[in-house]
């Protein structure tokens, strides 16, 4: 099967998006699918795009989000079907704006974890658009979702929230969970070992993620100190942010800062982080979809998470992790956890349970054979 993928930005950086363009390219070759890349596009801002971006910034204290205007969507879509290969069978992009006003007579695909309408006043840089910004984004996600012949989220919410918002039909909409940003080839002996060779001394928590405040920070440091206050000796070990937003740094976090799996040495790290700690901690306020559950899970690591956006599609409760209320008292969680790390017996089942739900359902082989199968039916 030919198909072309097809980006805004190159599909090769890792640091794109997560990694996703990378590894749902990646998911495709493994497929054997014959993939015609197409990505790199261009913008070209006029005069009026760069007027209504600075007016209303100015005068009304409202974000323009130009990458959600018409007009640049029309140049998207102008470039993907003058680099669109006559003999290609499908349209598949990891997004729905580089393909939202594309016309052509080939089905379009995309996979991707949010639509607009649900991520509006959910994320930070969506709570507080114009509304022109809001309109076209709307617009082009509907538009979207009306011409593309199969639609594939990474969660149930997302999927609830095109149905809902968008009134499309269930029936071309599919969710296939994504896989992890790290390549995994641990086997079950892997796993035992890596358990085994876990702290029985100290309680190690990782915390791995760029924004301090929407991933939960505050809130992983409280259920640390509330830990070591109930007698257990409990360490926070946070990836991802630069400097942490407080000047002093209690004695219980090590902040390893931002730690890049561009290089093996970023990687090595990050894998030794993940190997030695016992409980991933990323409690988000708000969260699409979040990679690192099932990055924790490969390891054999449960996730301990809020229940918010598309979490509740990676993490089944007391299987691959817990799931707490954005309301939930401190108490709730550091009881779960010191619960968990304390009878080992217990521990050590949740942590294969874990590994088994990122076998069997979180992980790039399976999400690939399932999104072929459901672009075969096209």
């Amino acid at each position: 099967m030919k198909i072309s993928y097809v980006t805004i930005h190159g599909s090769k950086d890792i640091h794109i998006w997560s990694g996703l363009n990378y590894y749902i390219a990646k998911m495709l070759e493994n497929q054997n699918a014959d993939i015609d890349y197409i990505g790199d596009l261009q913008t070209r801002l006029n005069f009026i795009l760069k007027l209504k971006r600075n007016a209303y910034k100015k005068f009304s204290k409202k974000t323009f989000l130009i990458e959600r205007d018409i007009f640049i969507a029309k140049q998207y879509a102008g470039q993907v079907k003058m680099k669109l290969n006559y003999d290609t069978d499908i349209v598949f992009s990891p997004g729905s704006i580089p393909i939202a006003l594309l016309e052509s007579k080939k089905p379009k695909v995309f996979y991707t974890d949010a639509t607009f309408a649900g991520v509006l006043g959910f994320y930070d840089r969506y709570s507080h658009l114009c509304s022109e910004t809001i309109k076209n984004g709307n617009y082009l996600d509907k538009v979207a979702l009306e011409t593309s012949k199969l639609i594939i989220y990474s969660s149930d919410w997302a999927a609830k929230t095109a149905i809902n918002s968008y009134h499309i039909s269930p029936d071309k909409i599919k969710v296939v969970p994504f896989g992890p940003n790290i390549d995994c080839k641990r086997n079950l002996d892997d796993i035992k070992n890596i358990i085994n060779n876990r702290s029985l001394k100290t309680l190690n928590l990782l915390f791995m993620g760029v924004e301090w405040i929407r991933k939960g920070g505050d809130l992983a440091v409280s259920i640390t100190k509330k830990l070591n206050e109930l007698g257990i000796k409990t360490t926070l070990h946070i990836v991802g942010i630069r400097k942490l937003p407080f000047e002093n740094i209690p004695n219980f976090i090590v902040n390893h800062g931002f730690i890049s799996k561009s290089s093996k040495e970023g990687i090595n790290k990050i894998e030794y982080l993940f190997t030695t700690c016992h409980f991933l901690l990323v409690p988000s306020i708000a969260e699409s979809y979040g990679l690192v559950y099932c990055e924790a899970n490969s390891f054999g690591m449960p996730a301990i998470a809020t229940n918010v956006g598309g979490i509740p599609t990676i993490i089944r409760d007391d299987v691959n992790g817990k799931k707490f209320s954005l309301k939930s008292d401190i108490a709730e969680w550091s009881n779960y956890i010191s619960s968990n790390f304390i009878d080992k017996s217990k521990y050590n089942e949740l942590c294969l349970s874990s590994f088994g739900e990122y076998e069997n359902r979180l992980n790039w082989n399976v999400a690939g054979k399932t999104v072929m199968d459901l672009i075969k039916e096209i």
